[in-house]
């Protein structure tokens, strides 16, 4: 009889950890409850436990809550191409997870770089994701410019994903005390961190990601030392080079959306994000919201919860977790 594989073994009671096939690569994910599924996307540098209280509250809700690891990070596969991290992998990878757990129709949510993901599974795929709801990162059909040139047209040349493009560079930095440079990450960005001259947004000229943020004398209020030992875990055996390569193919995929430029999403939406998210002080974050009514014609909400940061399904659990609940039962 073979040993359990530990990687199975969920640290949150009621949620189990499983593994299965889809696009092509083994992908482990959490689950808890029964009914219409729901897929829970997270983003960087996160994991499936990102999402551990939604899972609970969407089960509870009577609902099938299931969220992966996504593609280069924890238990799942990390390819090593790093071409095979384009958006239109993700999309194939929520899509082939649905039919893989025997299912033919999902709500997807996702937060930060899994908003991305969710918001072109609804945009692709509206028969497969009947209604999608987005955390942080503002739904933006695909346009005429690509990200990284928007940012070199507007004399840019320090934004920390302009710093990530290199491979090696960051997994270099980050990776030389993975507690450390995940502890000053999280509050960085949270809602707690009240100096605006310190983050990660810009960076100083040759200097590194951490260099301008702040390592907290104590953790913010919605953080345990338990849990950031279980994304320390994570990241110590995985490494952050999955993750990283997402944003090292932002233009490849660009390049071949021109048939969706323009393309509004469809199905029933959800915007949620904290009103002190730095996503929302991205030069085109503003425009992108206000063109809620045209790209979002569906939307059934947009949520700013005040004095949040960006890690919002963390930051404000309960009002976060009360939203999703209403979202799908009135669907």
């Amino acid at each position: 009889m073979s040993a359990p594989d530990p990687l199975l073994v969920s640290p949150v009671p009621g949620i189990a950890l499983k593994r299965v096939q889809a696009n092509g690569i083994s992908m482990r994910y959490a689950e808890a409850g029964s009914g219409p599924l729901v897929l829970f996307c997270h983003g960087w540098p996160e994991s499936w436990y990102s999402w551990r209280q939604q899972i609970q509250a969407v089960a509870a809700g009577g609902f099938r809550a299931v969220a992966p690891d996504m593609r280069g990070y924890g238990g799942t596969d990390a390819p090593a191409d790093l071409e095979r991290y384009t958006i239109f992998h993700m999309v194939g990878d929520m899509v082939e997870l649905v039919k893989a757990l025997g299912e033919t129709q999902a709500v997807v949510i996702g937060h930060d770089w899994g908003a991305p993901v969710a918001w072109h599974c609804a945009m692709l795929r509206p028969d497969v994701f009947r209604a999608v709801v987005g955390m942080s990162v503002p739904y933006s059909p695909p346009g005429h410019l690509d990200f990284l040139d928007a940012l070199k047209k507007l004399g840019i040349s320090t934004f920390y994903i302009q710093y990530f493009q290199t491979p090696g560079v960051a997994e270099a930095e980050l990776q030389k005390d993975v507690r450390n440079s995940l502890r000053r990450i999280y509050f960085a960005a949270g809602g707690e961190q009240r100096d605006p001259t310190k983050g990660f947004g810009l960076l100083n000229p040759g200097g590194g990601l951490l260099d301008n943020t702040v390592d907290p004398e104590t953790l913010p209020p919605w953080m345990s030392e338990a849990e950031l030992d279980y994304y320390t875990a994570e990241f110590t055996r995985v490494g952050f080079r999955g993750g990283l390569n997402w944003y090292r193919n932002m233009t490849r995929p660009w390049s071949l959306s021109g048939p969706w430029r323009g393309q509004p999403i469809t199905v029933p939406a959800l915007f949620i994000a904290g009103s002190r998210d730095g996503v929302l002080r991205f030069p085109a974050a503003q425009a992108q919201m206000d063109a809620f009514p045209k790209t979002l014609p569906l939307l059934r909400g947009k949520h700013i919860l005040d004095g949040a940061g960006h890690w919002i399904q963390q930051e404000r659990a309960e009002a976060v977790n009360g939203l999703l609940v209403e979202f799908l039962k009135g669907l």
